[in-house]
């Protein structure tokens, strides 16, 4: 317990933890959450963005699973905003589900979250830092 404390104060998770907190209290004070959400996940994207274009220019390559983290966080983000505000349909049967727009949106980003998260699979596994891994130790 006093070492997850000290790990807790050494590795300064409080002052994330009071970040978020913070921005908490305020989405729900200004009844924003979702809102601040979806601002989050861009601000994520264009870090991530961000990242891989320093990544190019320092290193000279492409690092995909930077671009494919980027690309599953636009996905979810979507899917987000079509669950949360767009989509007011009721679900009473199974064909209700392929009847609306939103739903087959719906459905067809969920397929693209799952090929991007074995794209990103894929990538880690066939990257130099884990093919070289056990090669180094």
């Amino acid at each position: 317990m006093k070492k997850t404390i000290i790990n807790f104060f050494s590795e300064k998770l409080y002052i994330e933890l009071s970040i978020a907190g913070v921005l908490f209290l305020i989405a729900l004070a200004m009844d924003k959450l979702m809102d601040f959400i979806i601002y989050m996940l861009y601000f994520i994207i264009f870090l991530e963005i961000v990242r891989a274009v320093i990544n190019y220019i320092r290193e000279e390559r492409v690092t995909l699973s930077l671009l494919v983290d980027a690309f599953i966080i636009l996905a979810l983000r979507e899917f987000i905003v079509n669950v949360v505000k767009v989509n007011k349909e009721e679900l009473s049967t199974f064909e209700a589900v392929f009847a609306s727009s939103v739903n087959i949106n719906l459905l067809v980003l969920s397929g693209v979250i799952v090929f991007l998260l074995f794209i990103r699979y894929l990538s880690v596994i066939s990257s130099q830092r884990y093919l070289f891994k056990d090669k180094s130790e």
